[in-house]
């Protein structure tokens, strides 16, 4: 089977960088690709902007070309999207609410949660083989009224199209890359592959162990919390799955042949990166070092601290935070980087210059490196803050390349 991929919700282009380990750009900007995969098609549409800096910079890395789409995906005819047997893709974590017609025949969805239903819609017109798609890691527990309802809608709506998921909430530090940022990955596999036929009959805990796409790269010493069952079998369709279900996902699991096995594991390995081996040596633009104010600025946000506050009823509660490092350690893997990176708040990383021993921010070359994305991979007449943005917003692409090498195996293996 030909390893073809279309790429959704495609931003900067974290999957296509992990998938086909890019690790530089030429002279002229374009991403030197090893071409692993074969991305037959991408798509990347920012809602209310004139604006596209993601797709701009996806273009300049890779080119433009008909293949890559800036239009809203629920615009874009299935019609026009060519036949693949991968579709990857990190879709936002919103509402996946389900709610009858007035004829009570029909499902329609949330809103909010379209673009998980313009996932489905391709899904159900191209059938792929095998989908991987990434996600908050916090998407297990939505909503905070009904816990694991967005999750169970997804498995439920995966298996009415003929898929088997496995999914893994990895921290990519627990692995050895630069940053701390947890994040679950989902990957779906249709019924009629030789993949989902070999895995149909084994033990679902051996299968998360040892099996599994997930197993071989980022290795489990121990299951713990397991827990197995029909998790469907009370509920007669997807309407009743969004109002009544409740389930506690745990950081793995695996659902195939309307049974599921979850449970809470722990990484087994012993690397950890140390944020100043992604440090610039020395930094001397002074835009990104911090005043003295900025200085005190900082150390008030990151310091413990309550606030009193009011509640909607008027009643008084304290806003509590605890302490965080000041400046960052650089023997430790950095934290999750937000969208909000390099302004002033409590979740910007503050380092000690290698050189000069001053207090500065990251600069966006090293916010690159944390999601180990090329050199400059951003810049491409975005300013600052937008590259800021744009990694905050990606994946880290080390944790892709692992995956890419397991998937490449299992779909040559079709």
């Amino acid at each position: 089977m030909e390893k073809t991929v279309i790429e959704l919700f495609a931003g900067v282009g974290g999957f296509r960088v992990g998938l086909n380990e890019i690790s530089s750009i030429d002279k002229n900007g374009r991403a030197f690709e090893k071409n692993n995969f074969d991305f037959v098609w991408a798509n990347q549409w920012e809602p209310s902007t004139k604006v596209q800096p993601a797709f701009d910079c996806y273009t300049k890395r890779f080119g433009e070309s008909d293949k890559h789409v800036n239009k809203d995906i629920a615009t874009v005819d299935v019609k026009d999207i060519p036949n693949h047997s991968l579709l990857v893709g990190g879709f936002p974590c919103q509402d996946y609410s389900v709610a009858r017609t007035k004829s009570g025949e029909k499902g329609i969805q949330g809103k909010k949660g379209v673009l998980w239903w313009e996932i489905v819609r391709i899904l159900e017109a191209k059938n792929p083989p095998f989908v991987l798609l990434e996600n908050v890691d916090r998407l297990l527990k939505s909503p905070a009224k009904q816990r694991g309802r967005d999750f169970g809608v997804m498995l439920w709506t995966l298996s009415d199209l003929g898929y088997g998921v496995e999914w893994r909430v990895i921290n990519a530090a627990e692995y050895g890359h630069p940053q701390r940022r947890r994040r679950v990955f989902i990957f779906a596999f249709h019924n009629t592959t030789k993949y989902y036929k070999s895995l149909a009959n084994l033990n679902h805990q051996d299968i998360l162990i040892s099996h599994g796409l997930f197993a071989q790269k980022f290795p489990i010493k121990n299951l713990d919390k397991i827990h197995s069952e029909s998790i469907f079998s009370k509920y007669k369709d997807l309407i009743v799955v969004s109002d009544k279900f409740k389930f506690a996902f745990e950081t793995c699991g695996l659902f195939i042949e309307h049974s599921l096995t979850t449970a809470k594991y722990e990484a087994n390995s012993s690397k950890e990166f140390q944020l100043k081996n992604l440090l610039i040596a020395e930094v001397t633009d002074k835009k990104y070092y911090l005043s003295e104010n900025e200085k005190e600025k900082f150390a008030f946000l990151k310091n413990s601290k309550k606030i009193p506050r009011k509640r909607p009823d008027g009643s008084d509660y304290f806003y509590s935070e605890g302490k965080m490092s000041f400046p960052d350690s650089l023997n430790s893997p950095g934290r999750t980087m937000l969208t909000s990176e390099g302004s002033i708040n409590r979740s910007t990383h503050v380092v000690e210059d290698l050189t000069s021993k001053n207090l500065r921010i990251l600069t966006p070359i090293e916010c690159e490196r944390l999601n180990q994305f090329p050199d400059n991979w951003t810049n491409t007449g975005m300013t600052d803050k937008k590259r800021y943005f744009m990694m905050g917003n990606a994946l880290v692409c080390g944790i892709i390349k692992k995956i890419g090498k397991s998937l490449s195996s299992i779909i040559e293996n079709e």
